[in-house]
């Protein structure tokens, strides 16, 4: 049996070390919505979307899983059952849900199961966590178009898990905007664009 930890790892004080917002989103501002998803290692999940307009915040942590407050160490062992996971405050007037899906699919590869590149196991997996039964929709009906893209171009068939919001646990303090010009501006990546692309309405 894990040890668990007994609360999450940030604090209330704690600042998003690129866009200066809150880090612990649990009050989001009137009109904004949250996004979750789980797209390989989360420290170039995160960079992807801290760099879209619209996007007012970010963090890193898990989800998906059955243990509550895990450790990176336990989530890593595949045991948890958790993903890696970036969460995304979001001004809908600015960044429709829709185009966060959309960069969701073109910047990792939806197709290969428990992993994401070198990155093997299943806190690796692909993953759209929705709040509303629009975000649901919109998450269904994009995966449906990106299936014949993938398809044509020689890929396998979309792996991503599609299932309502779990519980998030925030990741350690260090993982937080790990990517930013201040931490660790040359760490790891493994996000590769598949390259493809479905007309935009």
């Amino acid at each position: 049996m894990f040890p668990f930890r007994d609360k999450s790892i940030p604090t209330t004080d704690d600042r998003h070390a690129v866009l200066d917002a809150p880090l612990v989103t649990d009050e989001i501002p009137d009109g904004f919505e949250v996004a979750v998803f789980g797209l390989g290692c989360f420290w170039g999940a995160e960079e992807i979307y801290w760099k879209l307009p619209g996007v007012w915040s970010t963090s890193v942590g898990y989800a998906g899983g059955a243990a509550e407050n895990p450790t990176y160490e336990q989530v890593c062992s595949g045991r948890t059952g958790h993903t890696e996971a970036v969460r995304i405050v979001f001004d809908p007037s600015v960044v429709s849900y829709a185009e966060l899906v959309r960069a969701f699919y073109e910047v990792h590869d939806p197709t290969q199961g428990m992993r994401q590149g070198n990155d093997i196991g299943s806190q690796y997996r692909s993953a759209i966590y929705y709040f509303s039964p629009e975000q649901e929709k919109v998450a269904r009906e994009l995966t449906d178009t990106y299936q014949p893209v993938l398809t044509a171009a020689g890929y396998g068939a979309i792996t991503t898990e599609i299932a309502p919001a779990p519980t998030y646990w925030y990741a350690e303090r260090y993982h937080q905007q790990y990517l930013s010009p201040g931490k660790n501006p040359n760490g790891y990546r493994c996000h590769s664009a598949t390259g493809l692309k479905v007309p935009r309405d």
